[in-house]
């Protein structure tokens, strides 16, 4: 489906979204919503004057890639990501930073934070009319990029950064969330989905448009604070994911980028995004990319 198709069955498919965001595609199938922005990006108009419909001045432009169906999904570290057709909201979010978020290690850590408390603000924006159907339905984040309910993933984020210019970097947040997937074809067993723990729902389209446009009002507002003061708003992204952590307090393994696993507790996420764990023997390891997995004992 070429760009032109996508934008003109979007306001059809999303009309939330697309009197929100300044360029919407909808797509029926895609190979990764991802790899649909970074072609998107490269075509190297995607962030002119024209792209400017619905963000204020001081705020960032936001393209919306959204799929019923990836062929070829993926997640951090290079796995696979599978949604379920009717049942997954899979959507990508573009835009365009100054160059220093995206290469600066002491602040684009803060980048995917970012996108997880956009994710959980805009979740519980399309849940305000629903009511939760058990005592533990609270929406939290696992550091870096998962959204949790009830103990379990419900959705996972990943941020991709690719170079535009001199000044700037392009921001891609792929973000795949469990819908409406049964509780007996989830992909893990320690996976979610919304409609166990929340309802009534909207159908399926709806409660997408419902969620990302949600979602394009916060990253909007999140992204042009982090933007115009990132010191000062990093310190308010840290108080917040500490807020919403499922990660701290708790036991967990890591999985380091060179292969090393190290388990301990959850102790600290540090001022640059980084998490700190604190063995069993008091020695502590600060973690910038890893994978992490909460243990089922929690240890506060």
């Amino acid at each position: 489906m070429s760009v032109e198709q996508g934008v003109a069955s979007a306001a059809e498919a999303m009309p939330l979204t697309t009197r929100l965001a300044d360029m919407v595609i909808s797509l029926d199938q895609v190979d990764s919503t991802n790899a649909y922005a970074r072609r998107l990006l490269a075509q190297n108009g995607a962030f002119s004057s024209q792209a400017r419909r619905g963000a204020p001045p001081d705020e960032p432009a936001l393209l919306v890639i959204s799929a019923d169906d990836q062929t070829a999904g993926h997640g951090r570290l290079g796995r696979s990501w599978v949604g379920a057709s009717g049942q997954s909201l899979m959507v990508s979010f573009a835009t365009a930073l100054p160059r220093r978020l995206a290469t600066d290690p002491a602040l684009n850590g803060w980048l995917q934070m970012t996108a997880g408390v956009a994710m959980v603000d805009a979740l519980k924006e399309a849940l305000r009319t629903a009511r939760p159907r058990g005592a533990d339905s609270r929406l939290m984040l696992k550091w870096p990029n998962d959204v949790f309910c009830a103990g379990r993933k419900l959705g996972g984020i990943l941020c991709e950064l690719v170079p535009l210019d001199e000044r700037r970097s392009g921001v891609i947040i792929g973000v795949g969330i469990n819908l409406r997937i049964p509780s007996d074809r989830m992909p893990t067993s320690q996976s979610t989905s919304l409609q166990l723990h929340w309802s009534p729902l909207p159908d399926t389209p709806r409660l997408r448009d419902q969620i990302v446009a949600a979602a394009v009002r916060r990253l909007r507002s999140l992204l042009g604070a982090f933007a115009r003061d990132p010191r000062a708003e990093s310190h308010r992204l840290r108080e917040r994911v500490i807020e919403d952590s499922v990660t701290l307090g708790r036991l967990v393994t890591v999985t380091m980028g060179d292969g090393r696993t190290v388990t301990g507790t959850a102790s600290a996420i540090n001022e640059d995004a980084s998490l700190t764990v604190r063995g069993a023997d008091g020695t502590t390891t600060v973690v910038t990319t890893g994978d992490v997995g909460v243990l089922p004992s929690p240890r506060r």
